[in-house]
């Protein structure tokens, strides 16, 4: 039977989703909770990675259970969540399509950033948000990130994991990127079929700085779809990981 969870974590004390060898990821915790109920090794694929610092709310991974576990798929919420630390929580479990791929079959993602605005951050806000005590104007906000939706060459908005290739395809369409205003801040939303390593916190600093005023929005649109062979422009900031998180992988729409 293969199995679809939906997972839930505070991406403060774990070196990021994707397996490592220092086993301080979320995947490494999910594993070794799988190892224990199944009582043998069991192979976890996620829809995708988060780094360091970043947060989710319907992360999605699935597995295959062994043909002679007969547990319910309701029944391994608890009997994982038993074994996890409380900042990682698998919030459902389904079963899925034989075919199904957390990754492969997925159609798009969601993410949701937020900025406080507060003169102090709070504590309890400490590694959920980016503390912008400075002005900004959020019209202007929301013309830069108007500006993102569509299909475009991110390439400026990439950073690199060093496996690039010459023939690789930078493009990615956003569906949607918008700012709402909050109590205490603001929060952008960016929905699209795919984003490049780090592109949704590359494009919330640009996008930021133009707010600010320290970056033209001539400039900051003259990073998308830049003419191959020039030299190449890159987002002058890249937000930290703190305001990021996954809220909603997307499967079979779009």
């Amino acid at each position: 039977m293969r199995l679809k969870l939906t997972i839930a974590y505070d991406g403060r004390p774990y070196n990021g989703w994707q397996s490592q060898a220092c086993g301080n990821t979320v995947q490494d915790f999910l594993l070794r909770a799988l190892h224990e109920v199944a009582k043998q090794p069991v192979a976890l694929h996620g829809a995708g990675r988060t780094d360091t610092g970043v947060h989710a709310l319907g992360q999605v991974a699935h597995f295959d259970a062994p043909d002679a576990l007969t547990m319910n798929p309701h029944n391994w919420v608890p009997a994982l969540n038993c074994k996890l630390p409380p900042t990682i929580r698998v919030m459902a479990c389904d079963e899925a399509a034989a075919d199904f791929h957390s990754r492969f079959s997925a159609t798009g993602k969601i993410y949701a950033y937020d900025i406080r605005t507060d003169p102090v951050l709070p504590p309890l806000q400490a590694g959920l948000a980016w503390h912008l005590p400075k002005l900004l104007d959020a019209d202007t906000l929301a013309d830069a990130l108007t500006r993102l939706v569509g299909k475009h060459d991110f390439h400026a908005f990439a950073a690199y994991r060093g496996n690039e290739t010459p023939d690789m395809d930078w493009h990615r369409t956003i569906r949607r990127a918008e700012v709402e205003a909050r109590d205490h801040g603001y929060r952008i939303t960016f929905e699209g079929d795919g984003f490049l390593y780090k592109m949704v916190r590359l494009m919330t600093g640009a996008a930021v700085l133009a707010a600010q005023g320290r970056l033209r929005m001539e400039e900051f649109a003259a990073l998308l779809d830049q003419a191959p062979g020039l030299p190449l422009g890159k987002s002058p900031l890249c937000a930290p990981a703190d305001g990021l998180r996954l809220v909603n992988v997307l499967y079979g729409e779009g």
